[in-house]
């Protein structure tokens, strides 16, 4: 499932970003969510989220829950 929309998207949820460094390069990064900083309900790009260990990117994919 892809990160576009907000509501599909929650604190604790494992997920893939992409970090603003590699957006070039599409290297991804995993971890679970902690804050939404998106607030519009859809994003094209993603849905702009902080990780628990403190990175920012956008969804990328959604893999599952904690």
């Amino acid at each position: 499932m892809n990160g576009q929309n907000r509501n599909d998207i929650y604190p604790g949820l494992e997920v893939d970003i992409i970090l603003k460094k590699d957006q070039r390069s599409g290297k991804r990064t995993r971890g679970f969510v902690k804050d939404l900083l998106t607030s519009a309900s859809f994003h094209s790009r993603g849905i702009k989220v902080r990780l628990e260990d403190g990175q920012v990117g956008r969804v990328i994919e959604i893999i599952g829950e904690d």
